[in-house]
């Protein structure tokens, strides 16, 4: 049974939510919180958070800075429709995913699924074992673990997932669609960034070339490739 923070200051939607989720096998703890949910959510004791951005006291923005210091824990941020800000910045800050209000139970189950088949070490079929490596990055898909230069590399779950398909097929360009479909286990939508931005994260992280270009390159109307060193 996973065990969800869910993390929202609307009673009403919380009580809908929790009883939604409880009924599909989840285990729930919910707070409307955001100072509170910020040491819950880092108490080890959970498997994913579900955080509104829009919060008392510590906004849901805070709240995530708040765990990625310490914790890749995934995170699935709840943002008002049309607002595309929130979104962008809670992908920066490293969220996973998002779901826009208002949502039904029924999109919240299944996106959370998705993320947690891509969390569970061993969980994803067709893996194979042992570790891929390209140059100085190793990754063991089977363990959620990865090393650059030798070295543990911090990953969100979906920079993972993202990563991991770049490895595989390093060298070739991989669709914007193949990514969103296999990164974040949905398909891509229209103006959709979120690829974009989980991508951009993960250029940081990996640092450039001796020549200043990323080792993750853009190859127009193709997708994202990861460059063989």
């Amino acid at each position: 049974m996973s065990r969800i923070l869910l993390i929202d200051d609307d009673a009403e939607l919380l009580s809908l939510l929790s009883a939604y989720l409880i009924q599909d096998g989840f285990s729930v703890t919910t707070t409307s919180d955001g100072a509170m949910a910020a040491a819950e959510a880092l108490s080890g004791g959970y498997a994913i958070v579900v955080l509104d951005v829009m919060m008392p006291r510590l906004n849901g923005l805070d709240v995530l800075r708040h765990i990625r210091r310490e914790s890749t824990l995934p995170v699935l941020m709840l943002t008002a429709r049309g607002d595309d800000a929130d979104r962008i910045t809670g992908l920066e800050l490293g969220a996973d995913d998002y779901v826009t209000k208002p949502c039904t139970p029924r999109e919240l189950v299944a996106r959370l699924r998705s993320i947690l088949r891509r969390t569970t070490p061993g969980a994803a079929p067709g893996r194979l074992a042992g570790p891929l490596t390209v140059g100085a990055l190793t990754m063991w898909p089977e363990q959620r673990r990865a090393e650059w230069m030798g070295g543990p590399l911090g990953l969100t779950s979906t920079e993972f997932n993202l990563l991991e398909l770049l490895l595989r097929h390093a060298g070739r360009p991989v669709s914007k669609a193949d990514l969103s479909e296999n990164a974040l286990g949905r398909p891509i939508a229209r103006h959709d960034r979120s690829v974009d931005v989980h991508v951009s994260s993960v250029r940081r992280k990996l640092g450039s070339l001796a020549d200043g270009r990323s080792r993750i390159q853009a190859v127009y109307r193709q997708g994202y490739q990861l460059l063989k060193e």
